[in-house]
């Protein structure tokens, strides 16, 4: 038929020594394998297998092929932790104890085969499993060679560890790979950070992980260039999304797939067809590994996947988001979740064709914009209307590169490089055709910095290849750069420009560019970059954008705060994507279940046209998120000590991590000038806070499932829904975690870290207590509405004035706290608490703007003419005299006495007494660790329980004043000997806290006879 045809002929090579013998031992003659042989040859031959040494194992155990690929899953799982093993060592290992080799299998078929027989644990266990962990046991003991028994008692824990597999559900399609869900806590041999789970999905042409933080979590899939290793860099992004996602409802995930093929290697925008849909059925078959493992979820119930035997806990929470190399793929992920009918349809890949376009939004740069902004009003610099220099990471037509360099008309970029080119412009023109070039590159598809349009650049610029070996170096580059010489290769250039002196250093492309001068190259984990990357002690620019990952190392971004650069976190900085992804699939939880019950017909107009609303949430949770490293810095600046503490508490507690955050020891940063804490540092302290608790919070769950906290859950949703969909609120299945999350992000933004160090550290103790009561009083202020009008004063005022402000507000109400839980009382912030309080406040607050006080009015005027308007700044006075507020409601509801009657009685003792004195100089007296600062804050709360047992004193006498009711006591020598300490300690300033002991003691001799 003149068609040519082959003739394929194979040698078999049988085993020798030891080996030799155990096959000899496992199964018959080789003709009896013929059958197993021939179908493993075939499937090679098709691509649906691999080629390697394990397919040994077919003659020496009579295996199938599908069942050495489970081996071989588990052997190429093991080589991604990380271990000092190769793959021909494990493959030895295996080879070499074909024995064991067929035990582990035996043990995994065990395991996860669907036998309804087996469906009880208990019976899979005693009948099943325990006799073959038995066979295994005495079949390791032939193993002779200790680096093979390291090995496979190994792979016995991985299978040990493994919740979860598809291999009976895909053993007979043609689409076959395996995925298995292991418990990374149960793996023994394990690196941190320890993820609580992951899924490794294994097939002939690919491989894939995706790593969580918890069961709810989040995070997006990247198309690795990294085979040998891409575990270890999907955890490190793993962990730097659990820290961006302490801002949302879930916590950290992060995916990657690698490509098997050496041809195919991925390198885009320049990725050819064959390795772009290699790719894609790459990215295809991890998510069919992800869903295949993945409860559904219907009717408010758990529906498990058929032909899956399960190890773990319901878990049907699984959402994914685009990532590097896999931006157009979220549509892909979706088509997949409707195939399978998962739960949460087009809301399981955010930023598809019907969800978010984060780069049309521009989200994430304007996320990050807004923490450089603050940078630069701390400064003094109004970046939206004054000129500053940039130099940046990526290209215009990236997302977050592209979209920041639009983000002000004020922006001289002078430099600029990617993966491919260097743009130089050293002296840019000052009119807008710089920025117009810019957006026709943003606007151009697939443009690079080899379009930018030459006539527009200065003298001395010019577009360069980054693999350029010589680039000549202008007079102007010189004179900026302080190069001397004449010329330059492309990596020593890049090097040159990242230490340029520049406003700020804008990072939008992938890499990792910045390592501490301790730090080695091999450490940093980017081995492309090595030729460029500078250490952080030769950056000179003042503010750092951190549009990208990882493009500091922490400890590089560490060692340039300390050196004065001002700098957050990627986490911190580039979170609106991931914080607008939540939206995005939580709004279409709730809408989806609207459109189910036939309340929507089609909610995708409703979705689309809150867009702007949700940026507007994301965007302010920006500017609170960098507004609480600022507040910190200034808190932490003032006492360390309590930070300090709280890390170690939040490490011990198991949120925070000292080596994985590269947190330095507590002597180490008391031996910094002025016991520094740097942003990078508060930034992961701040992470670790939130999640903290956060999860406190969702453990209590009598707060969350009180009414008074619907409006945190209402503050999630735009006002369309709230509007109109607001009974259905509660339905939504993170109804919970989505107030639980709110809470914790108000509270922390707001009161700090330090906030936690109310706690007393009792697992039982009272930070539900201390949240409830934060919440009351913050409405009772009217907080929200105060920061608002401090917030408006950007620009208009110094930054350092508004901190001022807003600190005073939080010392106000940490006060409040306080008070409450040295007093045991339970506050919520239910209607009728916070009518209460607030009726008082009211009543005060008129009282207070009718006296006449020198003191008040000189308050009054430094604020106004720190440019504060009249209404706030009286607003600022009154907020800054409420220190015994609560106390004085309590003591006017337990006396039956009017507010402003306590009052007057209050501010008289307090006088009378000097009182006000005793507290500033106890205020003023630093505690050198933790018992004299309880020591301390007793000390005041018993001050004011004495006051209180004066005030009702005072009320039951025949005097109304404080100096009447002294002067009728009949002992006057209890009144002369408090005078008497009183005058020596203000005599001689105490240095600790014993003389206030005793006046305090002094003091409730007064009111308690037999004292």
């Amino acid at each position: 038929d003149d068609t040519t045809q082959f003739i394929r002929s194979f040698t078999i090579k049988i085993a020798t020594s030891q080996c030799a013998k155990i096959a000899t031992n496992l199964c018959a003659p080789l003709s009896s394998v013929n059958s197993q042989l021939l179908k493993t040859i075939q499937v090679i031959l098709d691509g649906k297998s691999e080629n390697d040494a394990l397919n040994k194992l077919l003659v020496l155990t009579g295996m199938s092929w599908q069942e050495i690929d489970i081996l071989r899953a588990y052997r190429n799982y093991y080589l991604q932790l990380g271990h000092q093993t190769t793959r021909d060592t494990v493959n030895h290992a295996l080879i070499n104890n074909p024995s064991v080799a067929l035990c582990l299998f035996n043990y995994f078929e065990a395991r996860f085969r669907p036998n309804p027989a087996w469906d009880d644990p208990v019976l899979r266990e005693e009948e099943v499993l325990f006799p073959l962990r038995l066979q295994l046991l005495e079949s390791m003991a032939s193993v002779s060679d200790i680096n093979d028994d390291k090995i496979l008692r190994t792979l016995f824990n991985l299978i040990d560890a493994t919740m979860r597999c598809n291999f009976h559900l895909r053993r007979s399609l043609d689409d076959y790979f395996v995925a298995f869900k292991i418990n990374s806590l149960g793996v023994i041999d394990m690196p941190s950070p320890k993820p609580q789970n992951e899924i490794y999905v294994h097939a002939v042409d690919m491989e894939g992980i995706h790593l969580r933080g918890g069961k709810v979590s989040r995070g997006g899939i990247r198309w690795s260039d990294r085979p040998d290793d891409f575990r270890t860099e999907i955890l490190g992004l793993m962990q730097t999304q659990i820290s961006k996602n302490a801002l949302i409802i879930p916590t950290g995930a992060k995916g990657g797939f690698v490509l098997k093929k050496n041809d195919l290697k991925f390198s885009p925008p320049s990725s050819s067809l064959e390795t772009r849909e290699a790719g894609k059925k790459a990215y295809i078959t991890l998510i069919h590994g992800l869903l295949d493992l993945t409860d559904n979820y219907s009717d408010n119930k758990v529906i498990r996947p058929q032909n899956i035997v399960s190890y773990d806990d319901p878990d049907p929470y699984l959402v994914v988001a685009a990532d590097k190399g896999t931006a157009k793929f979220s549509d892909i992920a979706n088509a997949a979740s409707t195939d399978y009918q998962f739960w949460l349809g087009d809301a399981f890949a955010s930023g598809g064709s019907h969800g978010y376009d984060h780069k049309a939004l521009g989200i994430t740069a304007r996320g990050a914009w807004k923490c450089v902004q603050r940078h630069f009003r701390e400064l003094g610099k109004d970046i939206q209307n004054e000129a500053f220099t940039v130099v940046g990471i990526g290209s215009m037509d990236g997302d977050v590169f592209g979209n920041g360099m639009l983000l002000s008309p004020y922006i001289r970029l002078l430099a600029a490089f990617s993966g491919q080119h260097i743009f130089i412009d050293p002296n840019p023109s000052a009119s807008d055709a710089p920025f117009n070039e810019r957006k026709r590159l943003f606007d151009l598809p697939g443009s690079s910095w080899n379009d930018y349009d030459r006539t527009l650049i200065s003298n001395g610029g010019g577009v360069y290849f980054r693999s350029d070996k010589d680039i000549p170096v202008s007079a102007e580059l010189k004179k900026w750069l302080g190069i001397r010489y004449k010329s330059l290769d492309g990596e020593s250039l890049i090097r040159y420009l990242l230490a340029a002196p520049v406003d700020l250093l804008w990072l939008g492309g992938i890499g990792t560019y910045i390592k501490a001068s301790t730090e080695k190259h091999e450490e940093v984990g980017d081995r492309s970059n090595d030729n460029v990357r500078v250490d952080a002690t030769s950056l000179v620019a003042r503010v750092v954008g951190e549009g990208a990952n990882l493009g500091f190392t922490q400890k590089a971004r560490i060692e340039y705060g300390l050196r004065g650069g001002r700098i957050n976190t990627d986490a911190v900085d580039n979170s609106a994507g991931v914080d607008t992804s939540d939206h995005e699939v939580n709004l279409k939880i709730l809408l989806t279940d609207l459109q189910k019950k036939s309340i929507i017909a089609d909610y995708q107009p409703l979705f689309i046209s809150m867009t702007g609303e949700v940026c507007r949430q994301v965007l302010a949770n920006n500017y609170a998120q960098s507004l609480c490293l600022s507040l910190d810095q200034l808190r932490s600046a003032d006492n360390s000590a309590v930070f300090l503490q709280l890390a170690e508490r939040l490490e011990a507690a198991g949120f925070f991590d000292r080596v994985v955050e590269s947190f330095p020891q507590t002597k180490a940063i008391l031996s910094r000038p002025g016991q520094i804490i740097t942003r990078p540092e508060l930034a992961v302290l701040m992470a670790a806070s939130k999640m903290y608790l956060t999860q406190r919070i969702e453990n209590q769950t009598a707060l969350l499932h009180d009414e008074c906290c619907d409006c945190y859950l209402q503050a999630y949703f735009p006002d369309q829904v709230n509007e109109h969909y607001n009974n259905h609120l509660s339905t939504h299945p993170l109804a919970s975690e989505i107030k639980a999350t709110i809470v914790s992000n108000k509270i922390i933004n707001q009161a700090g870290c330090s906030f936690l160090s109310l706690d007393n550290g009792d697992e039982n103790g009272n930070i539900l207590d201390h949240v409830g009561c934060y919440l009351t009083f913050d409405r009772v202020l009217d907080g929200d509405g105060l920061r608002l009008a401090i917030y408006a004063l950007d620009n208009k005022m110094a930054a350092d004035k508004q901190y001022i402000l807003l600190l005073q507000l939080e010392k106000t109400l940490a006060g409040f706290c306080r008070w409450a839980s040295l007093r045991n009382k339970k506050i919520r912030p239910d209607a009728n608490t916070i009518d209460c309080y607030s009726r008082n406040l009211q009543d005060f607050e008129n009282y207070f703007n009718q006296q006449e006080s020198i003191q008040l009015k000189q308050q009054l005027e430094l604020y106004q003419q720190d440019g504060i308007p009249e209404e706030l700044a009286q607003r600022m006075v009154f907020i800054s005299s409420l220190n015994d507020f609560p106390f004085m409601v309590s003591l006017s509801a337990e006396t039956a006495t009017d507010f402003i009657t306590v009052f007057k009685l209050f501010n008289e003792i307090t006088h009378y007494l000097g009182l006000y004195e005793i507290y500033e100089q106890l205020a003023k007296l630093p505690p050198h660790d933790y018992w004299e600062q309880k020591v301390s804050t007793d000390l005041q709360a018993d001050i004011k329980r004495i006051i209180g047992l004066l005030i009702n004193a005072i009320l039951l006498s025949k005097s109304s004043t404080c100096a009447g009711y002294f002067d009728l006591l009949p002992e006057k020598q209890k009144i002369n000997r408090y005078r008497r300490v009183y005058q020596e300690i203000n005599t001689v300033l105490p240095v600790n806290l014993m003389p206030y002991i005793a006046l305090t003691k002094e003091l409730e001799k007064l009111v308690v006879p037999d004292l």
